[in-house]
Formats: structure tokens, sequence, C-alpha cells
């Protein structure tokens, strides 16, 4: 086996779940939202376990392993001019985890995940759906929150279709599975660097911190 076909681990269990997880609540929020294929009790117990995971995803960013981590794939503007120009003169090499350019726009879309399941607790249709935290602000907030929270999904449709094509454009112009990686965890580099990872069990303690922040603020909206 050569250097360039060595299989290298580059992304946890944890991460992985968290991924695909996360594609299949949105899809499942969408459907309910804009098709009713579930009921609104579901899109809100949905939207729950989506602000749960993205709670547990910012923890992870600053706790999780190697590659998962904000600080190992963000990068400021110069290295991210200079990525975008190294990939438009194919001279980009294939370094493990997120790219530059795709360490932000993983920020972006979990910023906007992030709004869009925040807004939806203060979110109101006037007749019978009202978010849990509702009762706890004022009429303005609602409103605003609700504008917002429709207002949001079109820009997160934007993104995931950016992410959807950019993964295309991955495997078809460079060669890189990154569906088959997000799936098993590995992904061919040559002499890649050695990467560090920490215990599922520590994911499993921030998943279980983060449903119970969740949980808690919900129940207090919801006795107001």
């Amino acid at each position: 086996m050569s250097a360039n076909d060595a299989s290298t681990r580059v992304w946890d269990l944890p991460t992985r779940l968290f991924h695909w997880s996360l594609v299949l609540l949105i899809a499942l929020q969408y459907a309910s939202g804009e098709f009713g294929w579930l009921s609104m009790d579901w899109h809100f117990r949905l939207g729950y376990a989506t602000l749960a995971l993205v709670v547990f995803r910012v923890l992870w960013g600053f706790l999780g392993s190697q590659t998962s981590r904000f600080g190992d794939f963000l990068r400021g503007p110069r290295g991210v001019s200079r990525y975008a120009a190294d990939l438009v003169r194919g001279r980009a090499g294939h370094a493990p985890g997120h790219n530059p350019l795709g360490g932000w726009s993983v920020l972006l879309m979990l910023a906007s995940v992030a709004m869009q399941a925040v807004s939806g607790l203060f979110s109101s249709d006037d007749i019978s759906e009202d978010g849990p935290l509702v009762a706890r602000v004022s009429g303005a907030t609602v409103q605003w929150m609700t504008w917002l929270h429709h207002a949001n999904r079109w820009l997160l449709l934007v993104l995931i279709a950016l992410h959807v094509g950019a993964v295309l454009a991955h495997g078809l112009l460079r060669n890189e599975n990154l569906v088959a990686a997000m799936l098993h965890g590995r992904a061919r580099h040559a002499g890649a660097r050695a990467l560090r990872f920490v215990s599922s069990w520590r994911a499993l303690l921030l998943l279980a911190i983060s449903a119970a922040a969740v949980w808690a603020l919900v129940a207090w909206g919801e006795a107001g």
C-alpha cells in the first residue's frame, strides 16, 4: 500500500453521530414544519433535541477530539484567503479534518441551526402553537423571534445546499469521499499528522449536560 493510499483515523464516533443525528433531525423538522408529516408536538420535541445537540457540539468544539475542536480548523482571514488561492490554483493540500473554508462553513451552519432552535422557543403562530418561552418575553420579542424563525430557515437551506455542493465538488474534483469519511471516520492522507482523540465517555457526559440544560430551560418556560 502506498503512502497516498494509507487510511488514517480522522473523525471520532461522537462527531460522526452528531453529524448524522443533526441531518436526521433537520429533515424531520422541515417535514413537520412545512408539510405537516409529523404533529407540531413532535416539531417542538425535535427542536429541543436539536438545541441539545448544538450545545453539545459547542462544548465538544472545546473539549473534544483534535479534529473536532474549533481551534484546530478555524483560521483567520489570511489563512482562509491563502487556502482559497491555493484551491483555485489546484495546490491546496489534503489536511485531515476541516480545511480553512470548510471550518467556517461548519461554524456558519452551526450558528444558523442554533438560531433556528432558539428562535423556535419564542415563536408563536397566534392560534394554538406557542414556544415554551413565549410567556417569558414581550409580545414584540415573540413577533421578532417568529419572523426570525421563518426567515432563517431559508438561510439554513442555502447553507445546506452549499454544504452538499462542496461535498460533491470534493468528490469530483479532488477525489475525496467526505461522506464515507464521516461514516467510518477514516480518510486517505499522505504523511498525515498524528491526531489526538478523547474518550467517548466524555462525549456522553457533555451530551447529558447539554440535554439537562435544554430540559431545564424548557421546563422553566412552561412553568411561567
